[in-house]
C-alpha cells in the first residue's frame, strides 16, 4: 500500500522546470520522450525552446505543443523560475555563455550529458512501468546530475557535517569522499573549527540562513589562494524538508566566479553608462523646454529690431530714385546691426541644438569662460522676465580645462536654473570665474552666488544627491 502512496506524493510535487536550447533533432527527441507515459510521470515542464532556426525539428514540435520558442536565448533566459536549462547546440561558446549568464540557482546540462541520460533512461526499452522502477529513475537522474555537473556540490545534515559530495568539489577542496564525508563543511575548505561567519564576518553562512528561515539562501565568498590572488565564489544552499517541514539536509552548490567577474563587471558598467546617458539626456530635454520660450523671446527681439531696419530701408528707396551718400552711410549702419542682431540669433539657435543634442562623452580641453557666456546666453531673458540683475565677472585670460563641453555646459544650466529659481523678483544673481592655485595646483573655480534663501543646514549634505529636491511635489 506504501508504493502507490509514494508514486502519488510525487506526482503530485512540483514539476522540473527547463528550457531547451537547440531546436533540432535531438531536442525533438526529448520533447517526444517526455510526451511518453513513463517519463511524464517525472513532471518535466518544458518552458521555452530557443534555436535561431524556425524550421528546425524540435522547434517545430515545440510549437506543436504549445511551448513558447524563440530564435535568441536571451528570452529563454528570461523564462520564469527555472530550474535548468539543457544545451543541445554542440557548441561550446554556446554553453559557456549559458553558464555565464544564467540566473542564480539555474543549472545547464550539455548536450553529451543529455544522450547518456536519453541512451540510459529515455529510450523505449528501459522506459520504466512501475513505481518502483520509477523511483530507481528518478534516483539515477538525480544522481547523475550531482556527480556529472561541473559545480562543486555537497549534501549536509543540520550539524554541517558533510553526507555526500560530488567530483567537482572534492577535487576543488583536494580530498577523497572518504576524506571529506563527516567532515563540517567549513573545516574542509577554510580549516575553521566553527561556521565561517563566526570566523570572518565578511565570509556570511548561507547554510545558517537556509537553517534560520527554511528558504534558499545566496551569497558570495572572498578569499585569497595560495598565490596571493583573490579568488571569489557563489554559494547557494537549498533546504531538504521532512514531511513536517522541518530542514532535515541541505544542499550547498559552490561555484567559482573569478574568470567570469571581469565580463560581469564590464556588463554591469555597460549598463550603469548607458541608464546614466540616458539620465543626462532626459535632464537636457528638461532643460530645454524651460528654455525654449524665452529663447523664442529672445530670437524675436532681433527679428523685430531688423524688421525695423529693413522697413526704413524700403521707405528710403521708395522716396528716393537713387539713395544719397548720407543714405548709403545710414544703410550701412543698418546692416552692420541686422548682422550683429542675426549673429546674435544663429548663436541662441545654435546653442539650443547643440544642448539637445544627444552625444557621447568626449574629454577635450574646455574654456570655462565660453561656456559660461553661452549658458548665460540661453539664460539671459529668464533673468530679464523675474527682474533679475546679473553680476557677471568672468576672468581675463582663458580658463581652460579637460572636459566634456556637454555635460558641462549642462552642470552650470542646471545650477543657474536653480539660482533663478530660488531668487525672488528683483534680486541679484552673481556668476564669476576665476584662476585659483591650491596645494600647487592650477585650478579653475567658478561660483554662482543668489540672493535667495539659501540653503538650510540639515539639507546640505544632501544636495549632491540625484534626486534630492526642496521644491515642493510638482514644482520641479
Amino acid at each position: 500500500m506504501k508504493a502507490p502512496a509514494a508514486r502519488s506524493a510525487r506526482q503530485s510535487g512540483p514539476a522540473l522546470r527547463l528550457a531547451v536550447v537547440g531546436g533540432g533533432r535531438a531536442c525533438r527527441s526529448f520533447l517526444e520522450a517526455v510526451r511518453k507515459p513513463a517519463i511524464s510521470r517525472l513532471k518535466v515542464d518544458v518552458r521555452a525552446v530557443c534555436d535561431p532556426d524556425p524550421s528546425g525539428e524540435g522547434m517545430r514540435l515545440a510549437a506543436e505543443m504549445g511551448i513558447p520558442t524563440a530564435e535568441d536565448y536571451a528570452s529563454v533566459l528570461a523564462a520564469p523560475d527555472l530550474d535548468g536549462i539543457l544545451d543541445l547546440t554542440r557548441d561550446p561558446q554556446v554553453f559557456l555563455d549559458l553558464v555565464r549568464r544564467r540566473p542564480q540557482g539555474v543549472w545547464v546540462i550539455d548536450r553529451d550529458l543529455f544522450r547518456f541520460l536519453q541512451e540510459r533512461f529515455l529510450s523505449g526499452e528501459t522506459l520504466c512501468q512501475d513505481a518502483d522502477r520509477q523511483v530507481l529513475l528518478e534516483r539515477s537522474m538525480a544522481d547523475l546530475l550531482f556527480h556529472q555537473t561541473h559545480e562543486a556540490i555537497i549534501l549536509l545534515d543540520p550539524d554541517f557535517k558533510i553526507l555526500d559530495a560530488n567530483q567537482a568539489y572534492l577535487q576543488a577542496v583536494g580530498r577523497s569522499l572518504k576524506e571529506a564525508v563527516g567532515k563540517r563543511c567549513y573545516e574542509t575548505i577554510y580549516g575553521f573549527n566553527s561556521p565561517c561567519s563566526e570566523w570572518q564576518p565578511d565570509l556570511p553562512c548561507p547554510m545558517l540562513e537556509t537553517m534560520r528561515t527554511g528558504e534558499r539562501a545566496h551569497v558570495i565568498h572572498e578569499r585569497i589562494g595560495g598565490d596571493g590572488r583573490r579568488a571569489y565564489a557563489t554559494l547557494e544552499t537549498y533546504p531538504v524538508k521532512d514531511e513536517e517541514g522541518k530542514v532535515v539536509r541541505v544542499i550547498e552548490i559552490r561555484r567559482d566566479i573569478t574568470q567570469e567577474l571581469p565580463s560581469r563587471w564590464e556588463m554591469r558598467l555597460e549598463e550603469l553608462k548607458t541608464n546614466l546617458g540616458k539620465l543626462v539626456q532626459e535632464d537636457r530635454i528638461l532643460s530645454l523646454g524651460k528654455l525654449s520660450a524665452s529663447c523664442a523671446h529672445e530670437i524675436n527681439n532681433p527679428i523685430q529690431g531688423m524688421l525695423t531696419f529693413g522697413h526704413l530701408m524700403r521707405t528710403i528707396l521708395e522716396e528716393k530714385a537713387l539713395p544719397e551718400q548720407a543714405d548709403l552711410e545710414q544703410f550701412k549702419q543698418y546692416l552692420e546691426l541686422m548682422c550683429s542682431e542675426l549673429e546674435r540669433c544663429g548663436r541662441i539657435v545654435s546653442g539650443l541644438l547643440s544642448f539637445a543634442r544627444e552625444s557621447s562623452m568626449e574629454r577635450k580641453e574646455v574654456d570655462i569662460n565660453e561656456t559660461l557666456e553661452s549658458v548665460i546666453t540661453l539664460t539671459r531673458h529668464h533673468m530679464q522676465l523675474q527682474d533679475l540683475t546679473l553680476d557677471l565677472s568672468l576672468s581675463d585670460r582663458p580658463l581652460v580645462i579637460r572636459g566634456d563641453p556637454n555635460q558641462l555646459q549642462q552642470c552650470f544650466l542646471n545650477v543657474i536654473f536653480n539660482a533663478i529659481e530660488a531668487t525672488p523678483e528683483g534680486g541679484t544673481i552673481a556668476i564669476r570665474s576665476r584662476a585659483a592655485a591650491e596645494q600647487g595646483r592650477d585650478w579653475a573655480e567658478v561660483s554662482v552666488e543668489d540672493t535667495g534663501c539659501g540653503i538650510a543646514k540639515e539639507a546640505l549634505s544632501k544636495i549632491f544627491d540625484p534626486f534630492f529636491t526642496t521644491k515642493q511635489c510638482g514644482k520641479g
